[in-house]
């Protein structure tokens, strides 16, 4: 009865984790590694141990590496200057104080501020921020795509150490 509740708020964590993989407010990655860790840890680290937790955690971290840097490579993409790239990532940083709304277009402003202060062209920063946008919504596709693949190593390592025990 005690690890049926520890997997069913295992699912819980990983459910809500995928949908933070797509709602920025929601930190997706990180609740669907608790989820996989608790669902772990529920039999004793029996079907998924360090080596599948570790793997699970590269991917975790992967994505957080893909997720901030995509905005930055979007510009950077569409020839954006230094001083767009840093407002960026400024912009970037300010939007997580700001909610959604400031996640969504903290990168874009910033990135457009920054390209308009270098060049004092609209259509060129405009260009940049558009660049930002799209390097947000590869980050979007990718971190969903490392959050299956987390959900996927885990299913793996416990259907390989099932069928082998």
């Amino acid at each position: 009865m005690e690890n049926t509740l520890y997997y069913t708020l295992a699912v819980i964590l990983v459910v809500v984790g995928l949908i933070g993989t797509v709602l920025p407010a929601i930190p997706g990655v990180v609740l669907i590694f608790a989820g996989l860790l608790l669902a772990s840890w529920a039999d004793g680290f029996a079907h998924v141990g360090a080596v599948g937790l570790a793997l699970i955690g590269v991917l975790g971290v992967l994505s957080f590496v893909v997720d901030f840097l995509a905005s930055l490579l979007g510009a950077k993409r569409v020839g954006a200057s230094p001083l767009a790239l840093a407002g960026a990532a400024v912009g970037g940083l300010a939007g997580l104080f700001m909610g959604l709304p400031g996640l969504i277009f903290g990168p874009f402003v910033g990135a457009f501020a920054g390209e308009y202060l270098a060049r004092r062209s609209l259509r060129q920063a405009g260009k940049v921020g558009v660049g930002t946008w799209l390097g947000l919504l590869f980050a979007a596709v990718a971190k969903v795509i490392l959050a299956v693949m987390m959900i996927v190593t885990f299913v793996a390592f416990f259907a390989f150490h099932t069928a082998a025990g």
